[in-house]
């Protein structure tokens, strides 16, 4: 949760930051204050899993025959992704790469996610897996599905 300071700022600890960026919703609050701007971040102070993948924002959204999905992927070389549908089910996975990092020494601030990511989203709406275009434009993967049409109501009887 937020937290209120004596001035009645809203300010987000750190774990509740790294939860909303990560999409972590397990984070518990903690009342431990943040290590000022200028301390060097030490490889001890990391409780970092590798083996969990960043989450990804999305948007999902319909058109009158179409449905999409926009990502913010900035920074993700389109070859770093892999998008796949399976049982109406869009999976997005890559690679965010920071680049070089040669002759850094320490951070004194970390909050960029690099690293793997992934995201397996269930489409609302049935597709047509044939008519499917996938876009990365200016940092923006759009994935645009037609929709299959369900133009009549069928009539079930009770028995």
């Amino acid at each position: 949760m937020a937290r209120r300071n004596r001035d009645d700022d809203l300010l987000l600890e750190e774990d509740e930051l790294t939860a909303a960026f990560l999409g972590d919703d397990t984070a518990e609050p903690t009342d431990a204050v943040a290590e000022p701007a200028n301390s060097p971040i030490g490889e001890d102070e990391w409780d970092e899993d590798d083996s969990v993948p960043g989450q990804l924002a999305v948007d999902v959204y319909e058109t009158r025959e179409k449905l999409v999905v926009k990502a913010r992927t900035a920074g993700v070389n389109k070859n770093d992704l892999d998008v796949s549908i399976s049982d109406n089910q869009l999976t997005i996975r890559g690679t965010l790469s920071s680049g070089s990092e040669d002759g850094v020494e320490n951070y004194f601030l970390q909050e960029c996610y690099w690293g793997e990511f992934s995201r397996t989203i269930a489409l609302p709406v049935p597709v047509k897996e044939e008519e499917i275009e996938a876009v990365l434009k200016d940092g923006v993967l759009t994935i645009s599905f037609g929709k299959v049409q369900q133009d009549t109501v069928k009539k079930i009887q009770v028995l």
